[in-house]
């Protein structure tokens, strides 16, 4: 087994450590999400943190991690009599983005439960984090089949298995950890929420804190064991510290002016729902705890706050999480001069290992800042470079966004799960049977039956229950949505550089880039001007990404058309073979002018055809304005097989209000 780095000898990135540490002091936090760029230590504290994780008792042979103490009765390997437990280390569980459901939630033998009525359950990984750690990297990358499981374990405290009127149940309470890059996408709001705690973590510009990280990392790398017990004797003062503020918790003293502070500063920063404030409450007491005391200080709230809030404040994934510290420290003083001081606090020793930090930080070993373990840390990706181009003209803000109409790739898909075009998926209304390929996941009993029956005398059936082989069971067939990748091709040449029409431009992009978000696409963003084409953002789960980059975009110079089109179509051929399921949604956004070059109309005409051969879907934006229009969007969408909607017509709101037209005169008319 190998040995994890120690937790103690991660330099700097105090919010991260504290945030961890606060939930292994109360698991009722609920969790945490921790945010940031590649190389910035996110894996390496998580893992480390089981390592600090008291023991737990459980029931000898459960392997459901029963309490001796206080057993499930529901256990599938209950019941349990009363008997002395065994110790064992708290587990951190891996949950793979890539993990099927059965591996997950565990699998039932479908087979025996048929045949013998035996409830023959493998448990999953969340039978495994029961009491311990569930830890997903890249969480933002989960698939949503997976993401609902975890949402209801979360909730209910318990994992359900049900099929075909077998059905298990078991406790699954556990430590939600996950670990993300914004860059490749955001977590569904649903989900966003069931994190109790979120951090953001960056590599330190520091050089001697970078030093530090890179020495002791290479130390690691050429002895684990050996650097492990240099700091064992840290390790073991934290341990003994969590465990100390466990048994401290039940007594610290939650007063009504610090409920009225945290009301109040949800109240003040607008977050939906109920559950902040719950959460405000058990982190400020858990870092009263932390700290030694039995009452909870303004600063716990204000610490409190800056943990718990940042996620909760995001209304639509263009909006950057964080907090007015400004705001929140003038509420904080307004809500605080009747409710409970905390001055009597004043001269105790919040933070008795000398870490210093609001609320008791962990204790920080080496330069002071934050920092990272390892040296993976790698310089961020700059922005796109810009064509320059005649008459180049500063971007343009983008108009409000707008709910757009459906755009789908027709035909039925076998993409990754999501909400745009038909498929074939794993959830979704029954069209039909066939036999498994690898593991039934889900069965067709009516089919199961219709393949068995005319062999039950072959088989000597003589009672009651049906003789079932392998080869008879069946493979229920779906139908759901999937996503796609919608990449946007966008002329941003001065014929586009108008600046009311350049900022609705943007703003229907952008309109579309929220679709795409809310459908589960993946998406890339393809900009020409002044001579040629660039890719401005590679396909990415990150809308938020393309958005940015959009904001930025200049304007300015000849139209060259054909090079945009011909640079899609390179991105199209090199995501075919990273992805060869996932299909394409190519949105041309332009007036369909075309200029620079010898014959320009035509190389994009022929550039265009290259769609049309491949069968790709595709849509033309159509841009122009004014009382003479040519018609050229129109040609474009002929020439790629596709279609063209003016930027009016891709209004949801415009087509549901003709509907209710229609609907209202055929009532009339009715009448």
């Amino acid at each position: 087994m190998s040995v994890p780095f120690p937790f103690t000898a991660v330099v700097g990135q105090g919010d991260l450590r504290l945030a961890l540490l606060l939930n292994a002091v109360s698991p009722a936090v609920g969790g945490v999400l921790v945010r940031g760029e590649k190389g910035t230590a996110k894996s390496t504290a998580v893992r480390a943190l089981s390592a600090l994780l008291p023991q737990v008792d459980v029931v000898p042979g459960c392997r459901f991690s029963c309490d001796p103490a206080a057993p499930d009765r529901g256990c599938p390997d209950g019941p349990h009599e009363p008997a002395a437990g065994v110790s064992r280390p708290a587990r951190m569980v891996e949950l793979p983005v890539g993990a099927s459901e059965d591996r997950l939630v565990g699998a039932l033998d479908i087979e025996r439960a048929l045949a013998e009525g035996v409830k023959a359950f493998e448990p999953g990984l969340l039978a495994d984090a029961h009491r311990g750690i569930l830890y997903v990297d890249e969480v933002n990358l989960l698939h949503d089949h997976l993401v609902d499981l975890l949402l209801d374990a979360a909730a209910m405290g318990a994992s359900y298995v049900e099929r075909e009127g077998v059905s298990v149940r078991h406790a699954a309470r556990f430590l939600l950890v996950g670990t993300m890059n914004p860059e490749e996408g955001e977590l569904r709001p649903q989900l966003l929420d069931r994190f109790g705690l979120t951090v953001e973590v960056a590599a330190s510009r520091e050089p001697d804190q970078r030093v530090e990280v890179v020495r002791r990392r290479l130390a690691y790398d050429d002895d684990p064991a050996g650097f492990a017990a240099r700091w064992a004797e840290e390790e073991a003062a934290v341990r003994a510290r969590i465990v100390a503020a466990r048994e401290l918790l039940p007594s610290v003293r939650l007063g009504d002016g610090a409920l009225r502070q945290i009301a109040a500063t949800c109240a003040a920063f607008e977050v939906d729902g109920m559950r902040a404030d719950i959460v405000m409450a058990r982190t400020a007491t858990a870092l009263a705890a932390w700290a030694g005391r039995t009452d909870v200080l303004a600063e716990d709230v204000r610490q409190a706050a800056l943990l718990a809030l940042p996620h909760r404040r995001r209304r639509n994934p263009f909006d950057a999480p964080g907090l007015d510290e400004d705001k929140l420290d003038e509420t904080l003083e307004q809500f605080g001069e009747s409710g409970e001081s905390g001055e009597s606090g004043e001269d105790d020793d919040p933070d008795p290992d000398g870490s210093g930090g609001g609320g008791g930080r962990p204790p920080q070993d080496g330069p002071a800042g934050d920092g990272e373990t390892s040296a993976q840390a790698e310089p961020g990706e700059g922005g796109p470079s810009q064509t320059s181009g005649a008459g180049e003209q500063a971007p343009a803000r983008a108009s409000e966004p707008f709910r757009t109409k459906v755009l789908t790739v027709p035909g039925l898909g076998d993409g990754a799960a999501g909400r745009r075009s038909r498929a074939r998926t794993q959830h979704g209304r029954t069209t039909g049977a066939r036999r498994p390929q690898g593991a039934l996941t889900k069965l067709h009993l009516a089919a199961t039956v219709q393949a068995a029956a005319p062999h039950q005398r072959a088989r000597g059936r003589s009672g009651p229950g049906l003789v079932v082989r392998r080869d008879d069971l069946r493979q229920v067939t779906r139908e759901g949505r999937e996503g796609n990748l919608v990449l946007f091709v966008v002329d941003a040449s001065g014929s586009m550089a108008a600046r009311q029409r350049m900022s609705a431009v943007k703003g229907a992009v952008l309109s579309l880039l929220l679709d795409a978000y809310q459908r589960r696409d993946k998406v890339g963003l393809v900009t020409f001007r002044g001579s040629a084409a660039e890719v401005a953002l590679p396909p990415t789960s990150s809308v938020d990404a393309a958005a940015a980059r959009l904001e930025s975009l200049p304007t300015g110079g000849r139209t060259p058309l054909a090079a945009g089109l011909l640079k899609a179509h390179d991105v199209l051929r090199v995501e075919r073979l990273r992805d060869p399921a996932r299909r394409a949604l190519v949105v041309v956004v332009t007036d369909g002018r075309a200029t620079g070059g010898p014959e320009p109309v035509a190389l994009a005409g022929r550039a265009a055809r290259l769609f049309a051969a491949e069968g790709v879907a595709s849509v033309v934006v159509d841009c122009e304005s004014g009382p003479v229009r040519l018609g050229l969007a129109g040609q474009l969408a002929g020439e790629l097989g596709g279609t063209a909607v003016t930027l009016d017509e891709l209004r949801a709101d415009s087509i549901a209000g003709l509907v209710r037209d229609v609907q209202g005169a055929g009532n009339r008319r009715a009448a």
